[in-house]
């Protein structure tokens, strides 16, 4: 099994335990995707009893949505642009209320093989979280990876989905130990 595939594996485990938290706690999740365009809310949803956790997933690839609907701010737009800690936080608080959900999750960064910066290589990926006490985002870079049947695009895709489901179950799990 090559990483790809390792990845994807790690993927469905992960939101297999997410959902089985949840599900028998009650909670529920939201998330607002740029860069991974959907691939954390198809993890989850591909889950059976998923509908009772999934509240709403947005596919936020453009600044007009992130702005409109998650509530970014012009200011974070304008002075960090949507690579920044500041957007992926700013969207997964707007994607819990928007949603009314006990979490957000969201990813903004860059999957290449265009769009790299000076300060942000390709690879270079931000993961916010949220839940009704606190919100954080990071900054993390995953190295591009390809082989046969991916690019390196997908690996940086699929790395950047599997952290922000191991930061979410990471969150619901510490809920519980307090």
């Amino acid at each position: 099994m090559n990483e790809y595939e390792m990845v994807l594996k790690n993927i469905s485990a992960l939101a297999e335990e997410i959902i089985g938290i949840c599900a028998e706690s009650g909670l529920k999740i939201s998330a607002a995707e740029s860069c991974t365009g959907g691939m954390i809310s198809a993890a989850l949803t591909s889950v059976s009893g998923s509908s009772a956790v999934i509240e709403l997933g947005v596919c936020a690839y453009s600044n007009r949505i992130k702005q409109e609907l998650l509530k970014v701010s012009e200011d974070t737009l304008r002075d960090c642009t949507e690579y920044s800690v500041r957007c992926a936080e700013e969207m997964a608080r707007g994607v819990m209320r928007l949603a009314g959900a006990d979490y957000g999750i969201s990813t903004s960064g860059i999957a290449g093989p265009s769009g790299a910066t000076e300060c942000d290589p390709v690879g270079t990926v931000y993961i916010g979280f949220a839940d009704s006490g606190k919100s954080f985002a990071a900054r993390h870079v995953f190295e591009p990876q390809q082989g046969a049947g991916y690019s390196a695009r997908d690996f940086i895709r699929a790395a950047s989905a599997e952290k922000a489901l191991e930061i979410l179950r990471k969150e619901i799990v510490e809920r519980f130990r307090h």
